[in-house]
């Protein structure tokens, strides 16, 4: 197990949507997530073309997309499990293909299957994962923590063989909540909970955002995107073909934003 990994053993548009082609917003080499003009292919297929995207510390970037849109593979490319043919990714100005474990010790990452160990509480497991990491917790922190994510206190104390998906989400989130580190990566982290679960993870990713961290979410959750998102990406074809910020009041246009969504071409 890598300790610096989480649990390693996110139609026209129209109103007051601000639409930005990718060509016109390159990346910010300053950002604590940049990648610039990424291109990668598993043989033949081209998986990432021209990939060019970046998330500023204290901010929260949703990526959008089908499935083999390439999702997948930008988190691999900042993990550094894979290494870009061409063009540039940086997590802190750290090539995490070159220095993998120096790039992924500014990492938090929570995955979309969650693996925790089935003999613990969520509390040990919390516990566990954090000594590794080398950011220990007390009892009240990890407790604090698993309430905001919606756990509920009767669940503290019991082993994970009894959990659902969504409560066993609910200890990873919360775990992820509690690294001290600049950059949160989050594969479909709403995943498997319900609406009132979802609504606290939110306002828990709204807390790390406001501490200054770098928030990535690949997600196909489109309404919880909108809710926390300070920017939507909608990746096709290995590359954003379309980004939305918020603006106004009530930030996005929820409609005009399932419609682009829903008539995405098929990756």
């Amino acid at each position: 197990m890598k300790c610096y990994i989480i649990l390693l053993t996110f139609a026209p548009l129209s109103g007051h949507l601000r639409a930005m082609p990718q060509s016109s917003s390159p990346a910010n080499p300053a950002s604590e997530i940049a990648i610039v003009d990424v291109t990668l292919a598993y043989g033949a297929h081209r998986v990432l073309d021209g990939l060019t995207l970046s998330v500023a510390a204290g901010e929260i970037y949703a990526l959008l997309g089908g499935n083999g849109a390439g999702k997948s593979t930008t988190l691999s490319a900042l993990l550094g499990f894979v290494r870009a043919d061409r063009g540039s990714v940086r997590v802190g100005g750290i090539d995490p293909a070159a220095d993998p474990d120096a790039a992924r010790r500014r990492i938090a990452y929570l995955p979309e299957n969650v693996a925790l160990y089935e003999h613990l509480s969520g509390v040990e497991n919390a516990d566990y994962l954090l000594a590794l990491a080398g950011e220990p917790r007390g009892r009240d922190a990890i407790t604090g923590a698993l309430t905001a994510a919606g756990l509920q206190e009767e669940a503290w104390d019991r082993r994970l063989s009894s959990y659902s998906k969504g409560m066993r989400q609910k200890v990873a989130i919360a775990v992820a909540m509690l690294r001290a580190v600049p950059v949160l990566l989050l594969d479909e982290p709403t995943s498997g909970l319900d609406p009132r679960a979802t609504a606290d993870f939110n306002r828990l990713v709204h807390q790390v955002r406001a501490r200054g961290t770098a928030v990535l979410m690949v997600t196909h959750d489109l309404l919880s995107a909108a809710d926390v998102a300070d920017r939507i990406g909608f990746l096709d074809g290995g590359r954003i073909v379309e980004e939305v910020a918020a603006a106004g009041e009530d930030r996005f246009d929820v409609r005009a934003l399932h419609a682009r969504f829903a008539t995405a071409p098929a990756a």
